[in-house]
């Protein structure tokens, strides 16, 4: 049996977006730098598409959020805007026409929408029955294969606050934020056993048990 996992990165004061956020800037002021740990790695740069890149003690951490057999996400993650989705959508997602998942993806949302497929085996399906339902499904789509909620905060905190998801990793940035989003909020009494921890450039891989 998969775990139910998450994984987000952080800033050392306890963000994980800026403030501010928007269609433009979707990550708000300053949420952008939470990530550049891991633009340059080959880990993360092959499954977008890109040549190059290094290898350092986060690859191992990128390549187990890889190893999924499905996602869950909110809908302020995939984007496109609050409300009802458009009669013939035009917004896919964030990532372009082969997203990086290359799983079945299931969105939290309150608007119907039928299911979105990409190229390299990426499916968007749209979830309006809640947040059990959605990882009802994402279970069954992953065959035994552990399950990532991907994000974004709110909808990690209504998982977390439930006690739906087994393993909590944060990726703590040294970088201050000052105001923004935060995850550790509106969780219920969260207890948490320390797992594993690993020292990068850039950034330290903080990784937790949720106690039941």
């Amino acid at each position: 049996m998969g775990k139910v996992k998450c994984q987000l990165a952080m800033s050392l004061d306890g963000y994980v977006a800026g403030p501010n956020q928007s269609l433009d800037d979707p990550l708000g002021v300053g949420g952008m730098e939470l990530h550049r740990w891991v633009f340059e790695l080959e880990a993360w740069r092959a499954p977008h598409g890109e040549e190059g890149g290094e290898t350092n003690p986060s690859t191992v951490v990128v390549q187990e959020a890889q190893d999924v057999g499905a996602h869950v996400m909110g809908r302020n993650m995939f984007g496109g805007g609050p409300g009802p989705w458009a009669d013939d959508p035009s917004w896919n997602g964030w990532w372009g026409e082969d997203p990086p998942f290359h799983t079945s993806v299931f969105v939290l949302t309150h608007h119907r929408r039928e299911p979105q497929p990409m190229a390299g085996g990426t499916t968007f399906f749209f979830v309006t029955e809640g947040i059990e339902s959605a990882l009802d499904r994402a279970k069954e789509a992953a065959d035994g294969r552990d399950v990532l909620i991907s994000g974004g905060a709110n909808a990690v905190q209504q998982y977390l606050a439930v006690g739906l998801i087994d393993e909590l990793q944060l990726h703590i940035v040294p970088y201050l934020l000052g105001d923004g989003e935060r995850l550790l909020e509106h969780v219920g009494d969260l207890r948490l056993e320390q797992e594993r921890v690993i020292e990068a450039p850039g950034v330290v891989h903080l990784t937790y048990r949720v106690l039941r």
